[in-house]
Parts: structure tokens; C-alpha cells; sequence
């Protein structure tokens, strides 16, 4: 049952996969048909906005394949392949645009997992770079620690590109699993000490890793497939399940596709808890760049905890869920660094 204290000071909340802003956006002229779309980069005046709801941490991610995506009826996909330099030139103008968020007097940078304890203590906000997709690798692993030291902590395989790593869950499988370079990247980067983020992988590739990783992994934003919501972006319980079993998190995603409304949202991720076990449930919001989001707003934060309260989770139980649980994965992948 919830606890029955009114007065809660609650531990660090942290968002572990976002845009906010849209950063990747940054440095493309007005023209640009994905600035035509999509606007701005808002990047530096959103990312501050997580202190209106009390969030310690946020994720600021690039899109590694942004230059080759498209939609079409079926959704997003990889339109072509990258011309030879793209990816890492495009990647380049993306890491230099969401730095900038980082440089804003309010916001601090989140290096380990003790800078977020730090910032939650001195009520600042903390933002750690992430890249959503490891195609500007261009099948180099090399790349890692460059990225490494220019503050990137959490890089998810795949996307919305088939690349040189794995299979996507929105396109057939091509490698059906990890491929060698895919196996080479996991322990690189627990060497480093980043997180390796699974969203968006196969399940086979989400078994090709965690076979070969030395510390928990994440799949920072899905939900469970259901009945009424089946999607392959969605998770099967056995999907959530192995990277639960090996001590990771699975951040619940506040998408269009599993909710319409903030309660659906909170009722999905208590439907994921019962699954996994509250201690491999996070929260993954993949602001500003979702479809059809239910929270749109870091003011959200405590609603969405209140929520959690209100179904029966204690205080404790709701911290771990907003932040304790991937505070411990990104300490055990430190410490799991060499």
C-alpha cells in the first residue's frame, strides 16, 4: 500500500531517453525539408523546463539516422542508404547543437551517476547526451570513445535503419540477431562504462547482447504488447523479461500507440511492473519527438507519481520507478567499466 505520509521529499527523477527540444534539429537551415516539418531546435530553452517538474535528470538524445529517415504509410523506416561521410557529418552537427543545451546556466553535465545525486541535492538540472542509433560509427568502433569523451553516455544499437549492428522491430530481419560488429560494440562500450540501450532492437538482438555484455542493459522507451495494442515496437513479456533477468530497465514509453490519456499511461507501466518486478521499470518519455504522446511536459513528473501512488506503489517503490532504477544500472555499468 502507498505510504501514508503527506509530506514526501522524493529521491532523483530522471527521464532516460528524451529530445527535448528537438536538438537533433540544430544547425540545419530553415529550408531543410526536416526543418519545414519539424521546426526549430528548442533544445536550449526546453531542456531547463525538467526543473518545472522536479526531474533531477534528462536525457538529450541525437538520431543517428535522421539523414536517411522518411515516413511513409507504414510508418518511419530508412528512406536510402548514407553517402560515404554522412553519417558522421551529420552526426557532428547534431552532438554540437544538443551541447549547447548543456551550457545553459541552469543545467549541469551528467557524467556518472553520481553527478545526478549531486544535481538532485543542489536542485539543479542534470542532462546526459545520448545517440539514438550507432550508424555515425560507420561500422567503426573507434568512434565510441571519442563519443565517450564528448559526454555521451547511452547509445541505443539501432533505430529506424537496418544497420551494422542489427535488426530493427519495424523492418524483416536482415542479420537475425547482433551482427560481429554489433558484437564487438557491447563489450566496448561496458569497457567505457556507457549504457547499451536496446529500444527499437529484435528480440534475437536483445539476446545477442546481453550474452556478450558484462553489466545490465536498457531498452529506454516500449511498453508491452497487449491484445488491444500490438505493434512492433512493443515488447512480449519474454522480451521484457530477459533484460529484466539480467538486471536491466525497460523505460515505459508514453506513446500514442499503448495509451490516450496520462492514466492509461500509469496503468501501462503498473501492467509493466507486474511483469518485470518494480525495480526494472523506468520512465522514458522520447520527448519531443513521440507519436502521439501522452506527457508532454516534465510538469507531468508528479502527476504521474501521484498516479503511481494512487495504485498502490509506496514512495520508495514510485522513486525507484522515476529514477532509482536507472541510477543503479548506470552505477553497475560504471562500475562494470574497466
Amino acid at each position: 500500500m502507498a505510504d501514508s505520509s503527506s509530506a514526501h521529499v522524493h529521491g532523483p527523477w530522471v527521464d532516460v531517453h528524451s529530445h527535448p527540444g528537438c536538438g537533433f534539429l540544430g544547425g540545419l537551415p530553415k529550408s531543410d525539408p526536416l526543418s519545414m516539418t519539424f521546426g526549430i531546435d528548442r533544445s536550449a530553452e526546453r531542456v531547463p523546463t525538467a526543473a518545472t517538474g522536479q526531474v533531477a535528470a534528462v536525457n538529450v538524445s541525437t538520431v543517428a539516422d535522421l539523414a536517411v529517415m522518411g515516413i511513409s504509410s507504414t510508418g518511419p523506416g530508412a528512406t536510402r542508404e548514407f553517402l560515404p561521410g554522412e553519417a558522421a557529418k551529420d552526426h557532428a552537427r547534431q552532438m554540437k547543437a544538443v551541447s549547447k543545451a548543456m551550457e545553459q546556466p541552469n543545467v549541469v553535465p551528467i557524467l556518472s551517476a553520481a553527478d545526478i545525486r549531486a544535481a538532485a541535492a543542489a536542485s539543479q538540472t542534470g542532462a546526459f547526451l545520448g545517440c539514438e542509433g550507432a550508424d555515425f560509427l560507420d561500422g567503426d568502433g573507434t568512434g565510441l570513445a571519442s563519443a565517450y569523451s564528448e559526454g555521451v553516455r547511452t547509445i541505443t544499437l539501432v533505430h529506424y535503419r537496418v544497420n551494422e549492428l542489427g535488426d530493427i522491430q519495424t523492418e524483416d530481419p536482415v542479420h537475425n540477431g547482433l551482427t560481429p560488429f554489433g558484437l564487438e560494440v557491447v563489450p566496448e562500450m561496458n569497457r567505457l562504462g556507457m549504457i547499451v540501450d536496446l529500444a527499437h532492437a529484435t528480440f534475437e538482438v536483445t539476446v545477442d547482447a546481453l550474452n556478450v555484455s558484462k553489466a545490465p542493459i536498457m531498452i529506454s522507451h516500449s511498453h508491452l504488447a497487449s491484445p488491444g495494442a500490438d505493434h512492433p515496437r512493443l515488447l512480449s513479456v519474454e522480451h521484457a523479461r530477459v533484460v529484466a533477468d539480467a538486471g536491466g530497465i525497460i523505460g515505459a514509453w508514453p506513446c500514442g500507440i499503448s495509451s490516450t490519456t496520462l492514466s492509461d499511461y500509469v496503468e501501462e507501466i503498473c501492467r509493466l511492473i507486474e511483469a518485470v518486478g518494480v525495480e526494472h521499470v523506468a520512465i522514458g518519455t522520447d520527448l519531443d519527438a513521440n507519436y502521439k504522446p501522452v506527457l508532454t511536459d516534465y510538469t507531468q513528473f508528479p502527476e504521474v507519481a501521484s498516479l503511481l501512488a494512487d495504485g498502490g506503489l509506496t514512495h520508495t517503490e514510485v522513486d525507484a520507478v522515476l529514477g532509482g532504477n536507472f541510477i543503479r544500472v548506470f552505477e553497475a555499468v560504471e562500475a562494470a567499466a574497466s
